[in-house]
């Protein structure tokens, strides 16, 4: 077969997308519609009304399509084949940019964006004719997701640890902007890898709140864990003590020495920490005992207060001593779920006030699926045998 001889001036060819609005867009459709010439050719064996022997079909004119790229929206004329058909390569390889596309829009979502706010958002996007009803159809699997994996039944497993903390963020209820709290629980199962648990927004932090949130959790199949850590606020140790009857609580040795520190003055505060974290890193619970009451004596007439909190709150710190077989620095705080947190309000923080309450559950519920999916296929957070072994000996 002849080949074809090509006089296009390509720098006239430049010049002329340059004096389109959208030079790059020119470009592309223009490079787009060379790209299907060539692949016809090779499809049907010859030339734009070449005569040829061994040709293996025949062109019959075009068919105009609709191509949304992330340069713009252009309208391209698709040769058409008599034999076969013909779909360009390219709008094949796009449905992997569409899956993009959908998991933009999804984000945008998760985010509490209005459908109209995407259809700007598309766009900008060089897009044209989102309508919501297209935002809808592309969303829709989401909140389905979210719900089931808050949902999700419990009875598999065995969580013999809790952890239990509560993230606040900014939220539009009603016209008025409030502080919304929202629970989460994570846990470790009998292989020792984390799991979240629970993801329940709280209008207000109180008994009646955590009793619902662990009810609810109890239906799902959660079996009573042996050790739940959490911070010391009144309605969740209430809440603990009723709805997990026979489960031990550990205050957060970190939120205990905060609350101690805020009876330190300022200068004072790095000696007088340095011998406070001395407590929790003894060997034995009958040892932190011991530098407890001696740093008590020590500082008891210059800090009453300090020494007063800790004496108080001492016993409930010191609950992960009763659980040998766990790591004790993962155990004594709920320093995992701190972190945790610091992490998603990493990325709360650019929504700044969130639109309604379902919005703010799915971006965080998005975000702790991420997490779960990763602590599935990571390294336990407690090894598996001292799990079994906390096991046996509850047995």
């Amino acid at each position: 077969m002849a080949q074809r001889k090509h006089t296009t001036d390509l720098t006239e060819l430049l010049l002329q997308c340059v004096g389109q609005p959208d030079p790059m867009l020119s470009m592309l459709e223009w490079l787009c519609a060379q790209l299907m010439e060539a692949e016809v050719t090779e499809q049907v064996g010859a030339e734009k009304s070449e005569r040829a022997e061994n040709r293996s079909g025949y062109r019959c004119g075009y068919r105009p399509r609709r191509l949304d790229t992330r340069m713009g929206t252009m309208y391209l004329m698709v040769p058409k084949v008599r034999q076969g058909g013909y779909i360009p390569f390219f709008v094949t390889e796009r449905k992997r940019s569409e899956a993009a596309l959908i998991q933009v829009i999804q984000e945008a979502f998760v985010q509490g964006v209005s459908t109209r706010k995407m259809e700007k958002l598309a766009h900008s996007l060089g897009i044209e004719n989102l309508s919501r009803g297209q935002v809808s159809e592309m969303t829709k699997g989401l909140n389905e997701q979210v719900s089931e994996f808050r949902n999700r039944s419990l009875a598999d497993a065995i969580h013999p640890v809790l952890w239990v903390d509560a993230l606040y963020e900014k939220v539009r209820v009603n016209g008025r902007v409030v502080s919304m709290a929202i629970l989460v629980v994570c846990g470790v199962d009998e292989h020792g890898h984390r799991e979240v648990l629970a993801v329940e927004p709280m209008a207000e932090e109180s008994r009646d709140s955590y009793l619902l949130l662990f009810q609810s959790l109890k239906a799902r199949g959660l079996v009573t864990p042996q050790l739940i850590v959490s911070d010391a606020n009144a309605g969740l140790i209430a809440a603990i003590r009723e709805g997990f009857s026979g489960a031990s609580w550990q205050r957060c040795k970190v939120h205990f020495m905060r609350n101690i520190m805020a009876h330190i003055p300022q200068r004072d505060k790095k000696p007088f920490a340095g011998e406070l974290k001395e407590i929790w890193l003894a060997p034995s619970a009958e040892v932190a005992r011991k530098r407890a009451t001696e740093l008590a004596e020590k500082y008891e007439r210059r800090f009453p207060k300090a020494v007063q909190c800790l004496e108080d709150g001492l016993e409930d710190s010191l609950a992960f001593y009763a659980f040998p077989q766990l790591d004790a620095r993962k155990i004594s705080s709920s320093n995992m779920l701190e972190r945790l947190n610091r992490e998603i309000r990493r990325r709360t923080s650019v929504v700044g006030i969130f639109p309604n309450e379902d919005a703010y559950i799915r971006l965080v519920t998005t975000y702790l699926m991420e997490y779960a999916e990763d602590w599935s296929v990571s390294r336990a957070y407690l090894s598996e045998n001292s799990i079994q072994l906390l096991l046996q000996a509850a047995a």
